[in-house]
């Protein structure tokens, strides 16, 4: 589509960026892998965190855009003989398409070298190279292995990052690119030889030089955001600000990026290419807390007035909102947020708080999150819903969600 002017209203700017997230496409009548394939392809990667109050982020993102769908549509990709998506660090940690393998080669060739990793790793490393090769050996002779399953692993130091020194071990290996996940049991990584996991023509396929893999990195961030600052741009592959500033330059004398100005926004604006611009998007989901549409902090402010911030580690005294809370999309805006858990043993769907946004009318937040709440409780296997909370909106959710 043609921009007539190098000006955006922000709500065409937010249209843009719903859009570029999948937001403006119908649900597909049935979910099946190449509808989650084409989820990937707006929104390049899904973040893998191991809160599971609700349930584990990575499998949120595909629901929002989607519908209910099989899980295992996920697992299968990931995890299956001709896997298409891989484990690494994209965002954080993060589900990928295979594709990037060789985008990201570098990343992994700093983390070799002891670059852009955790500085205690990076010391592990030096000081225990022998030990590490001895791991990789294992594995080598072995298979896909667990940290708790080698040989010599040792014990793990008590806290929830107190990693033994098998993981240690292992995890330098999954930086460097040595090795990847095989599968994962419950949440528990399963290790395996890279060149053993991932299809043959992506692992040979010729890796690119540091600055064109950067600047790649970057066209796939303009296209999953539409439009975006240079913070949006560089954080959604996490690139520094050096890295992010010279493909900034090279992507807009390309035509890859215009810059343009956006209302409300003080930091200049940049819109992709390919970006669509609908007239309107008439979405309703649930967001995860590690949902790209969400995850930057200063986007959301930007984008939909919306301060938003996660209160997993804050005490429970001092949270605001929730701990688990989700932000409610409905059309163009978000209009609330909900604390939600799913009590597996009890079979049931909690929600804990929910607030409105200034402005948005109760009756409308309630209908919303009853046409959101019921298929995500059946989706969850769960029976039943239950209102913790008193008040105006619980009320009106319990009228529309009543318990059963």
């Amino acid at each position: 589509m043609i921009f007539p002017t190098h000006s955006l209203s922000q709500a065409e700017a937010r249209r843009i960026a719903l859009a570029a997230q999948g937001f403006a496409n119908p649900p597909p009548a049935a979910v099946d892998e190449r509808a989650v394939e084409q989820a990937f392809a707006h929104i390049k990667l899904v973040q893998i965190d191991s809160v599971n109050v609700l349930v584990r982020s990575h499998y949120l993102p595909l629901m929002a855009r989607l519908g209910p769908y099989a899980t295992e549509l996920i697992d299968h990709l990931a995890y299956g003989e001709n896997r298409r998506l891989f484990e690494y660090w994209g965002h954080e940690a993060s589900l990928i398409p295979v594709e990037f393998f060789p985008l990201l080669r570098w990343r992994m060739e700093r983390a070799a070298r002891g670059e852009g990793i955790y500085s205690r790793l990076a010391r592990f490393a030096e000081e225990r190279g022998d030990y590490i090769e001895s791991v990789f050996d294992e594995l080598v002779r072995r298979g896909p292995l667990s940290a708790r399953e080698l040989s010599s692993g040792g014990p793990g130091r008590g806290s929830w990052w107190g990693w033994s020194d098998g993981k240690r071990a292992l995890e330098y290996l999954f930086w460097a690119g040595r090795v990847t996940t095989a599968y994962r049991r419950g949440f528990e990584r399963v290790y395996e030889l890279t060149e053993r996991v991932l299809p043959q023509h992506v692992l040979a396929a010729k890796p690119h030089d540091e600055a064109t893999a950067q600047r790649e990195l970057m066209r796939h961030a303009s296209k999953a955001l539409g439009v975006a600052s240079e913070l949006d741009l560089r954080d959604y592959f996490r690139l520094s600000a050096c890295e992010a500033k010279r493909c900034l330059h090279e992507l807009i004398e390309d035509g890859a990026l215009t810059p343009v100005e956006i209302e409300g926004w003080s930091s200049a604006g940049y819109l992709a290419a390919e970006a669509r611009s609908p007239k309107s998007i008439d979405a309703e989901a649930l967001l995860s807390p590690f949902d790209s549409l969400v995850w930057q902090r200063q986007r959301n402010e930007r984008l939909f007035n919306f301060h938003y911030r996660l209160e997993f580690y804050v005490p429970a005294a001092k949270r605001r909102y929730g701990y688990y809370v989700l932000p409610v999309l409905s059309g163009e805006n978000l209009v609330g947020r909900v604390d939600l858990k799913a009590d597996r043993q009890a079979r049931t769907l909690r929600v804990i708080s929910l607030h409105a946004e200034n402005g948005v009318d109760d009756t409308r937040l309630t209908e919303v999150l009853a046409r959101l709440l019921i298929p995500l409780m059946a989706w969850l296997k769960l029976d039943r819903i239950n209102v913790v909370p008193g008040g105006a909106l619980a009320a009106l959710i319990k009228h529309h969600c009543p318990d059963r």
